[in-house]
């Protein structure tokens, strides 16, 4: 299986549940509750991680939360491994500028 090969709901599912991430098949999505200058912090460590894997999440800064969404786009508009890979990158990221899930 590819990078970029869609995942099963039931794999899409398992992953969700160990990764404190939500969503289904078509996108994932997390939120975190952070301040507005930690969250640009953690978004400049995430841009770079995108760029490394060539892969861009949608992100959502606002005042007290960061909310993150990804899909792949060149996939169809599904979850993928990538997508995956992309999530442990940034849970560590943002745990390293001390957030919360929202």
């Amino acid at each position: 299986m590819g990078l970029r090969d869609p995942l099963s709901a039931e794999e899409v599912a398992r992953r969700l549940a160990s990764s404190g991430w939500s969503g289904d098949t078509r996108q994932i999505s997390k939120s975190y509750s952070i301040d507005y200058d930690s969250a640009m912090r953690a978004v400049a460590e995430i841009a770079q991680v995108a760029i490394e894997l060539e892969h861009r999440p949608d992100i959502d800064i606002r005042w007290d939360f960061l909310r993150i969404t990804m899909t792949t786009h060149t996939a169809g508009d599904v979850v993928t491994e990538l997508d995956f890979l992309l999530v442990a990158r940034i849970n560590k990221i943002v745990e390293k500028h001390g957030t919360a899930t929202a």
